[in-house]
């Protein structure tokens, strides 16, 4: 166990803006997490439970808390013939696992390939990516239960899993997930390709498989033309990723929307809009912005749904960007966008 008195939020997070941490307690053994945990939570001190830092803002002053980094490892495969369950570390970092499942032969996270931090902060948000989600394949998830100190496993059912979103993330703070298991097939071809773009990169058609390696190498091409692939030279990659989850709304309310704009069935009468459009026809293109955060803070160059740090930003240039997006949106559409990274101490 580590602890460090001296650490910065902006060293901690993709994004890299943020105070100073009052506390960051790094741990690799379970036992020795939960111990932490237990003391702080008698004691009443806030705990933020830290992964990889890639879907998280906190404020420039710091929030007065205990950082919490969970870096347990371990990946462990059973199973015998075609299907096989794959408990994964909290720990553990997410691109990793991927690379290792892909390079084994298991199906069913091959196009999550590149996606930044730690298996542990998967299923809190969702995570998903060219036709596939944690959830498709999530099993069970071994958490600890804050208020009783118990141990338990929650299958994907009691996970409330939905776009982007889940259980976890609806109640912040009552879990905390140690591990998670995942059902996943032995063959060395990919689930189905379900994302136009992807089976277009393929030369495959929507619904076929190819070679999972084949899969893997073309997320990541895909996600390196975006800038979601970190990369210190690269400012564009400097970001929470894409900032703003697509917008579900009713069928009624997008039956108002003008014809051009994207419109994909969510189901029980639902509609999944995309942020990207929206953000593009509000007035804010790639790069834009800058004239708002003295070019400290833009759009990336790559992907209108990334905010990007252009080198010496704060917190408050990115909420700055942020809410003159969603406020553009708001009046050309009436549409409200959902920022989709945790924000610790301030807010949109």
């Amino acid at each position: 166990m580590q602890v460090r008195t001296d650490a910065h939020f902006s060293e901690l997070t993709t994004l890299r803006v943020g105070g100073a941490v009052k506390r960051l307690v790094e741990v690799e053994d379970t036992d020795e997490a939960l111990a932490v945990l237990a003391e702080c939570d008698a004691t009443g001190e806030p705990v933020l439970l830290l992964g990889g830092g890639s879907n998280l803002l906190v404020c420039d002053t710091g929030p007065d808390l205990t950082a919490l980094a969970l870096r347990t490892q371990g990946i462990d495969a059973v199973g015998e013939g075609e299907f096989l369950l794959v408990t994964v570390a909290a720990g553990v970092s997410w691109d990793e696992f991927v690379a290792q499942a892909v390079d084994s032969g298991w199906s069913g996270v091959e196009t999550l390939a590149g996606i930044p931090g730690l298996v542990g902060a998967t299923p809190i948000q969702n995570v998903g990516a060219y036709g596939q989600e944690v959830s498709d394949t999530l099993v069970a998830v071994d958490v600890v239960d804050r208020a009783t100190g118990e141990r338990q496993s929650l299958s994907a059912a009691e996970c409330s899993f939905g776009y982007r979103t889940s259980r976890f993330k609806q109640a912040p703070g009552e879990f905390v997930v140690l591990g998670v298991t995942f059902g996943l097939r032995r063959t060395p071809s990919s689930s189905p390709v379900r994302y136009a773009e992807l089976a277009a990169a393929l030369g495959v058609r929507v619904g076929e498989t190819a070679p999972m390696t084949r899969v893997r190498e073309a997320v990541l091409a895909l996600r390196r033309r975006k800038g979601m692939v970190l990369d210190d030279d690269d400012h564009d990659t400097w970001s929470a990723g894409s900032f703003f989850t697509n917008p579900v709304i009713d069928a009624e309310e997008a039956a108002r929307l003008p014809d051009a704009a994207p419109k994909f069935d969510a189901g029980d009468g639902r509609v999944k809009l995309s942020a990207a459009w929206l953000i593009e026809q509000s007035g804010f293109g790639r790069g834009a912005g800058g004239e708002l955060t003295n070019d400290r803070v833009t759009l990336s160059t790559k992907h209108t749904l990334a905010l990007t740090n252009r080198g010496d930003a704060s917190t408050d240039d990115v909420l700055t960007l942020a809410r003159a997006v969603r406020a553009a949106v708001a009046d050309t559409f009436g549409v409200s966008l959902v920022a989709e990274p945790t924000l610790v101490g301030c807010h949109l």
